[in-house]
């Protein structure tokens, strides 16, 4: 009786297991033909930027990844020279690939903090517990004295893929050594204090200053900020001030005793050098002087 009722139940499902055969089979076939037909053809040269490049998708060069970046560059041969960490042994290989002759972009951009001022030298107004942001910090009036110094919360050490920034006793600092021009540190500045620098030296003069503030006001809220006093202007032409703060012509800098007597005049001593072997920034005058009495 058992054997008899499955052999019964066999007879009539195996009809129906076909039919799901057929049909899966069918199917297959049909995604199979559809594949092929509607399959996009991937210009090998594509492939081929895309491994020159250094995949790390941190959109330095306005797309979002390499891959788009990629594609784009096939298209449009002037996006040559937009992938910062890759630099230029990378556009070459790039060029290479397309049969371009590589132009001459210049140096490198490095980020340039335009501030100096650490935890001491700041006047804290209260203790910020909010959200530990520069962004949220600066929708805050009063955060600290200085509304255009850095507010040392990290959104640029944050947004760097390469470990190259570092909050240090209250201010932003470039590790130039790792740092690729990525560009990345000055998007996320909620006060624009970062700005990508053409570095036609290993080390770069620099006014590490925004406040457009009075020389007063500034000089009682940081002991390190511009006071727009345009000594720096009387002995070089490369300086200008403009809304009460000193600002340095990078793209004709030569390095020239002019400039290196702009630094010392500078009573606040805000006119530093950054780069990899930069020196340390020096004191301001009323700091040393006060520190040479004790």
């Amino acid at each position: 009786m058992i054997l008899a009722a499955v052999f019964e139940l066999w007879s009539s499902a195996w009809p129906a297991g076909l039919t799901m055969l057929g049909l899966g089979s069918g199917f297959a076939v049909v995604l199979l033909i559809a594949s092929e037909k509607l399959k996009v053809e991937v210009d090998p040269k594509i492939e081929q930027i895309h491994g020159a490049l250094p995949n790390l998708d941190c959109g330095a060069c306005g797309f979002a990844g390499c891959g788009q970046y990629a594609k784009a560059i096939l298209g449009n041969a002037e996006l040559l020279g937009k992938c910062a960490p890759g630099g230029a042994e990378t556009s070459a290989k790039i060029a290479d690939i397309l049969n371009l002759q590589v132009s001459d972009s210049g140096p490198p951009k490095r980020p340039i903090i335009h501030c100096r001022a650490h935890a001491d030298d700041k006047t804290i107004y209260a203790i910020y517990q909010g959200i530990q942001s520069c962004t949220a910090a600066n929708a805050l009036p009063y955060v600290q004295a200085c509304g255009f110094g850095c507010l040392s919360f990290g959104d640029c050490t944050r947004a760097c893929k390469f470990d190259a920034l570092h909050i240090v006793d209250g201010l932003s600092t470039v590790d130039y050594d790792k740092c690729t021009g990525c560009t990345a540190c000055s998007k996320a500045c909620p006060r624009h204090l970062i700005e990508m620098v053409p570095f036609r030296y290993e080390n770069m003069m620099t006014v590490a200053c925004s406040s457009k503030e009075s020389g007063k006001s500034t000089r009682a809220f940081c002991k390190v900020g511009c006071i727009g006093c345009g000594l720096c202007v009387k002995q070089s032409e490369l300086f200008k001030v403009e809304q009460n703060i000193a600002r340095f012509d990078y793209a004709q800098y030569q390095m020239t005793e002019k400039e290196e007597a702009a630094m010392n005049k500078c009573p606040t001593k805000v006119i530093i050098y950054r780069g990899k072997t930069a020196p340390e920034p020096p004191q301001p005058r009323s700091r040393t002087a006060a520190a040479t009495k004790a």
